[in-house]
């Protein structure tokens, strides 16, 4: 068994990504050269030997255990290969990480060994940052594990979620995760385009087009050359448009405002909304073949009163952000961020950015205090409980089986949407209606 683990490591030797052998007992008996310089620092016990969730988790029994999912519980079940996100702890600090379990099968299909690759997610960051996404919370990982693995195709992604929920950076996440990386990211504004001008603006125009167009340019479709298309808003777009777009993304093909030429083009779509879509598809403002040609794979992002431990890191990563009067280095007080993790968010990042830019200005030491924040922040109004809620609303605080009941008559969407839009897990939600 010794030597065919050794032949097994010798194999992952060529994986440029951390790789290891684990026993059905959560024993690491081998790893290859990018699990040791990832996990195991110079100071560290080395990895081998100790057990899995010991290493990537410090935990001091398995992960499911501990809170959290394993895939071993899976790839046991199934015997095939079981994938899902987690944050392990590296000598960098806490990461993403994608792991991927395969089961190793005896000739009587017995699993007697694992493999585990673990792949490290760069779109997003456990800690502050200067730039991409921050957060660590349940649901902002369920929409990062969504984006991990869609990125890497070339299916259609709609993001959907409340206004300033940070579409776009999860859309730049898409593309940077994804084989079309090295080409342009081109950003479409939908919003408030009348139908001529979305249509020079999307496909570009040819010279005496029209009124001014005193020479040919090319559309925002034609720069994109291979990379990812953003269609920020696409709720917006006008009905009488919305054909011409199905075309573009069903044949690839367009042709400039005023021109005969038929163009091709080649692109990864990426569109977000803040409108529910399904309903407008209903009402007839939305047609129903373009919804399902970029409804390919929708991916819900979490309003920010739903992930209130993600707001002291978002908090920092905004402060660095943003720049300050002679490059000063800001703070946040201890009762300020009480008052700022308190607070329902009902503009979400785009709102918290907005109030610590404020606050900055006020800040003259550096240091952000309670009395730097705005008025509505320090005596919130909150919603009362209400039986007629719709995903993204705010949520009730304590309610009565019998209220749960009723929300869950008149929500507009499944289950597991409405665990997340109360801030619980499904499991909860459940034993809480039972």
């Amino acid at each position: 068994m010794k030597e065919n683990i050794q032949s097994l490591v010798s194999f992952l030797e060529a994986d440029p990504e951390p790789s290891i052998v684990l026993d059905l007992d959560y024993t690491i008996l081998g790893a290859n050269r990018a699990y040791l310089a990832a996990y195991g620092a110079p100071a560290a016990e080395p990895p081998v030997g100790r057990k899995c969730f010991s290493v990537s988790h410090h935990y001091d029994k398995p992960c499911d255990l501990s809170g959290e999912q394993c895939p071993m519980n899976t790839a046991k079940k199934t015997k095939a290969p079981s994938r899902l996100l987690h944050i392990h702890y590296t000598p960098r600090g806490q990461e993403h990480v994608d792991v991927e379990l395969r089961p190793i099968l005896d000739a009587n299909n017995e699993v007697v060994a694992y493999v585990e690759r673990i792949n490290t997610v760069r779109s997003a960051s456990v800690q502050a940052t200067g730039s991409g996404l921050v957060g660590s919370s349940p649901v902002f990982n369920k929409a990062l594990s969504d984006l991990s693995r869609v990125a890497k195709t070339d299916l259609p992604v709609l993001l959907q979620g409340e206004s300033g929920t940070g579409k776009e950076l999860f859309a730049r996440a898409v593309h940077d995760g994804s084989p079309r990386k090295s080409a342009p990211f081109v950003v479409v504004d939908c919003t408030g385009l009348s139908d001529t001008l979305f249509e020079s603006e999307l496909f570009g125009y040819e010279k005496g087009a029209f009124t001014g167009a005193q020479q040919s340019k090319a559309g925002l479709i034609e720069t994109a050359k291979g990379g990812t298309v953003f269609l920020d808003e696409i709720g917006d777009v006008p009905l009488t448009m919305q054909v011409k777009l199905l075309r573009l993304l069903e044949s690839g093909t367009f042709r400039r405002v005023g021109g005969l030429d038929t163009k091709t083009t080649d692109f990864r779509l990426v569109a977000a909304t803040h409108k529910p879509l399904q309903k407008m598809v209903n009402e007839g403002t939305f047609r129903a073949d373009l919804f399902y040609r970029i409804c390919v794979f929708p991916i819900q992002l979490p309003a920010l009163r739903h992930r209130i431990d993600d707001i002291p890191k978002l908090v920092h990563s905004l402060l660095r952000r943003g720049a300050g009067p002679l490059g000063t280095q800001f703070v946040v007080s201890e009762p300020a961020m009480r008052t700022l993790t308190n607070y329902a968010w009902p503009g979400n990042i785009r709102q918290l950015k907005n109030v610590l830019d404020r606050a900055r200005v006020f800040a003259d030491d550096g240091r952000i205090e309670v009395e730097h924040l705005p008025a509505e922040l320090l005596n919130p109004v909150r919603s009362e409980p209400s039986t007629t809620l719709k995903s993204g609303s705010p949520r009730p605080k304590k309610m009565t089986t019998e209220e749960l009941r009723e929300i869950e008559r008149n929500f507009e969407g499944s289950r597991k949407e409405l665990a997340m839009h109360l801030g619980m897990s499904e499991r909860t939600l459940y034993r809480k209606l039972n």
